[in-house]
């Protein structure tokens, strides 16, 4: 009698012990906090769901800016200071890098893009080996939609950056700004584009992946593009 009632506490305590590790499992998937899940990241980065029309001319880096700003204020996120990724060349050059916070960034569904500047750019050999978790599925505009990419019509993939694949503006005396993004005129410069997507001509940069034909609207399109700007939220 004794060695049933030892054989049935015993049943008991790995049946306890088995609810009690199914709870801490639960809970750890709900975020660990008592069945609270953690609420999800406000957007920080997107590429505008469409271009401003008019070429590489947004009006220099304070209107590409305020371009970011309005769009991001559309999508309810009007609260934060948007900044557009774009270098200028010339005297006082501005670095895209430099000019976008410090991250982490989210897209317009929560999930985390970067975790900083560096990890954006792949500054370290493991950063760059890994890269970031930019491409066709987690570059949304900021209307949580997906931008366009190689295979589809139209292709739209082509994001103005005017930079380097550092990040950094370029040096040289060749115009890869459309004249600081001031200019919608052919024949006078270009703009380096990355791919959204990190797809086709054989270059997979998100930021630099070669320059345009011109910098008017239809010399944009012609390259599979349509003037579009990634955004981040500096703070």
């Amino acid at each position: 009698m004794r060695k049933t009632v030892g054989i049935v506490d015993a049943t008991l305590v790995l049946l306890l012990g088995a609810v009690v590790l199914i709870g801490q499992q639960a809970g750890q998937g709900r975020g660990g906090q008592g069945g609270a899940q953690a609420p999800p990241q406000p957007m920080s980065f997107f590429i505008t769901s469409v271009g401003k029309g008019d070429g590489a001319n947004y009006g220099g880096l304070m209107g590409a800016d305020a371009y970011c700003q309005s769009m991001a204020a559309a999508a309810g996120r009007g609260s934060s200071t948007w900044h557009a990724y774009l270098s200028t060349q010339g005297a006082n050059a501005v670095n895209a890098r430099d000019r976008i916070g410090n991250g982490p960034w989210y897209n317009q569904r929560g999930q985390r893009i970067a975790m900083n500047v560096a990890e954006l750019h792949g500054d370290t050999i493991e950063q760059a080996r890994v890269g970031n978790a930019l491409g066709k599925q987690l570059s949304l505009t900021e209307k949580g939609t997906v931008v366009n990419g190689v295979g589809d019509m139209p292709n739209q993939h082509d994001v103005l950056t005017g930079s380097q694949p550092d990040g950094k503006a370029y040096t040289d005396t060749m115009d890869h700004t459309c004249s600081n993004y001031t200019s919608n005129a052919d024949g006078r410069g270009q703009v380096q584009l990355g791919h959204s997507d990190k797809q086709g001509g054989n270059n997979s940069s998100w930021n630099s992946a070669h320059g345009s034909r011109g910098c008017s609207q239809p010399n944009l399109v012609a390259t599979g593009g349509a003037g579009l700007l990634y955004c981040f939220a500096t703070n």
